[in-house]
């Protein structure tokens, strides 16, 4: 079992601190990673319930705020569709996947998850003007 440490980062320069979620595969797809990742991301939310969801991707009905996504009304959030959202995302060019300085640019691509492998989510930001 390893750890796998996930980190968002933005176009414009801005770099979250990372977390970390066991593994115990040592190679799994880029696509079951996100849905992993994601399930992880709905769980905390869930048990929780706070304003903002802090995650991958927007959910539906939510409301993108400084620190993530305001929910318009407090409801536990269902884990496949946030994944189905984050995969469309990714098909969509909404964010890169970057493992060490490798982009991987395919869902079925499978990854190495050595000890204290890195997964960097580059989130794209508009251009202003453009």
């Amino acid at each position: 079992m390893g750890m796998v440490t996930f980190v968002d980062e933005t176009t414009s320069g801005s770099r979250g601190d990372g977390w970390g979620l066991e593994i115990a595969e040592e190679r799994l797809t880029l696509g079951e990673l996100i849905r992993r990742r994601v399930f992880q991301e709905v769980a905390e939310y869930n048990a929780r319930t706070p304003e903002v969801f802090q995650g991958l991707v927007q959910p539906r009905d939510a409301e993108r705020v400084l620190n993530g996504y305001a929910m318009r009304t407090a409801r536990r959030m269902d884990p496949e569709a946030q994944t189905e959202l984050a995969l469309k995302a990714f098909a969509g060019n909404g964010f890169l996947v970057l493992v060490g300085d490798r982009q991987i640019t395919d869902l079925d691509e499978e990854i190495e998850l050595g000890l204290g492998t890195e997964i960097t989510f580059l989130k794209l930001v508009a251009l202003v003007g453009g």
